[in-house]
């Protein structure tokens, strides 16, 4: 008995043992002593950028979402391509991301007041849950210790989820991340702020089919208007495409009440109606915004934790390793 109680207890304390580490390496009040006016400068930095152009809110939540999906949550998407290797900024599915320059001019304020000490990848986790409340949207805390990447690589971008991904692709991709059905679910509703290029739905609009020319899951009326939109004349514009949602600079549940309508813009957003693992999502979501907001939040959180280097560099130079 004694032999028994003695090893429960040696058992115990090796799970805490192995756990405090990772529960100390991220803290909502990580800088609250090193930089305590880390997020104010964040905040004022992102909020100017969002009036100079109301695209930056799509693009940082877009940055962070991509960012952590490649390698963890490390700012690797920040760094610059090389002479020998294509970074990940680089990559196709990130020419849209753009809005660099915001992280670039926080992290050059931070330097000023508190040298080597917030993290890129900091920056963007807090500038994205910014754009998100700023937009309308729910705010949480987030926590902050990460340590910046020296990896970035083009080529990885291949395993960013696809607008074309079918809902087994996505649980899939989500899950590689540590990330549930309704994580993914969610976390999609971050389509409900931002703007589509015609080169990721494009395939929907004609030539969808053997038995298709457009994809039957899309509402008829609005696959004309995108067509209209996206002339196979003059596609490749910076400006041609659309918006995700009807109140695309609003942060709210309109997205899942426009796949309910058939008007998601993706492929992989409107498939989430026709399977059973996240029909009752979307559902529940279109008629619930505090509900979505709420687990928005949890799986930003959730996201955030994923892949974060507890030992590392914090850049100096955003764009570049130390």
């Amino acid at each position: 008995m004694a032999f028994s109680k003695r090893l429960v207890f040696a058992m115990i304390f090796a799970v805490f043992a192995i756990a405090k580490p990772s529960e100390a390496a991220l803290d909502a009040h990580y800088y609250d002593r090193s930089c305590p006016v880390a997020e104010k400068i964040i905040l004022e930095t992102v909020k100017n950028a969002t009036l100079y152009d109301p695209k930056v809110p799509a693009r940082l939540l877009r940055m962070f979402f991509h960012d952590c999906f490649i390698r963890g949550c490390d700012a690797s998407i920040l760094l610059d391509s090389t002479k020998s290797t294509q970074a990940e900024k680089d990559g196709p599915p990130n020419i849209s991301v753009r809005s660099f320059y915001v992280i670039e001019d926080a992290k050059r304020k931070l330097e000023k007041v508190c040298p080597r000490t917030v993290s890129c990848a900091d920056v963007i986790a807090i500038a994205a849950r910014d754009v998100v409340t700023l937009s309308g949207g729910p705010y949480w805390n987030v926590l902050k210790g990460r340590k910046d990447g020296k990896i970035s690589r083009a080529n990885e971008t291949i395993n960013l989820p696809a607008p074309t991904f079918n809902v087994s692709q996505l649980i899939q991709s989500f899950a590689a991340r540590g990330l549930s059905v309704k994580d993914m679910v969610t976390l999609s509703g971050g389509h409900t702020i931002g703007f589509s290029h015609c080169s990721s739905f494009e395939a929907r609009l004609q030539n969808f089919s053997k038995f298709h020319d457009v994809d039957p899951s899309m509402n008829y009326a609005f696959a004309q208007s995108l067509k209209k939109k996206c002339p196979r004349s003059n596609n490749r514009g910076k400006n041609a495409g659309t918006v995700l949602d009807s109140t695309s600079s609003v942060f709210d549940n309109d997205y899942y009440k426009q796949i309910l309508s058939g008007k998601g813009v993706f492929g992989s957003d409107q498939a989430l109606l026709g399977d059973y693992r996240t029909k009752w999502i979307v559902e529940t979501f279109a008629r619930d915004q505090k509900a979505f907001f709420r687990e928005f939040a949890t799986s930003m959180v959730k996201l955030g934790n994923f892949g974060v280097k507890e030992t590392g560099q914090v850049r100096v130079n955003s764009r570049l390793v130390n």
